[in-house]
């Protein structure tokens, strides 16, 4: 099924090295209308929504994502996120969305202060979102993670309200770098807007995932859900 109405933006920034992942995942697995935006320039008003990919903007200077918050581009994908338009934060984009202060909490260097690359396996505690609602709660994702500053904090106040208002949406299965509650995912209260460290764009396809590739997949078909595309 062709599904090129649907227009999906990937944002890059200075170091983005995941856009191509995504654009692919977005473009010729599900046929998404996806575009590649230059941080500088400006989203359009009419699109379905907004992904910012992985990589190390502007290098991981100060902090990761601490610059690239900054990109004039930010400033649409701010409007965007509070007209109710999805968007998913993936790895540097988590960071950069809790560093442009569209979700709460920081990401810090991993316990191991080590760059990690391995897979390892999501739970589901959320599928009121934007990006889980096919997902079941509960249910494991086999997922590869890559990153140095993945290790997510918040103080008790902002994780007490992260539990009660079920914004914790994907957590590790086990202690992997020493987040908070295990968080490796979060949204926003309104639910549209999902940050999260691991790669659903690199565990999507049964060629490239050796355990099973559909818990990752449905992240996307999620997303189809919410647009209103059935597929």
């Amino acid at each position: 099924m062709i599904i090129k109405y649907v227009k999906v933006g990937v944002v890059v920034f200075p170091g983005s090295n995941c856009d191509r992942d995504v654009f692919h995942v977005l473009s010729d697995v599900f046929k998404f209308d996806t575009k590649y935006y230059w941080h500088e320039k400006h989203l359009p008003q009419k699109i379905d929504a907004v992904v910012l990919p992985g990589g190390f903007s502007y290098g991981d200077r100060l902090r990761a994502g601490a610059i690239a918050a900054y990109s004039p581009i930010i400033s649409d994908v701010k409007k965007l996120a509070k007209k109710g338009v999805p968007i998913l934060g993936i790895c540097n984009g988590f960071q950069i969305l809790v560093e442009s202060g569209l979700l709460p909490g920081v990401l810090l260097k991993n316990n191991s202060l080590n760059f990690m690359c391995k897979w390892t396996n999501l739970i589901v505690q959320s599928t009121n979102t934007s990006f889980t609602s096919k997902l079941k709660q509960g249910q494991k994702i086999p997922i590869p993670i890559a990153n140095g500053e993945g290790r997510y904090f918040a103080d008790k106040k902002t994780l007490s309200e992260l539990r009660d208002n079920d914004q914790i949406v994907f957590t590790y299965e086990e202690v992997i770098n020493g987040s908070s509650l295990r968080i490796a995912g979060i949204c926003n209260e309104e639910r549209n807007v999902l940050g999260m460290m691991p790669h659903p764009e690199r565990a999507a396809e049964p060629e490239i995932n050796p355990i099973d590739n559909k818990p990752s997949s449905l992240i996307f078909e999620s997303l189809l859900q919410t647009i209103g595309v059935k597929k």
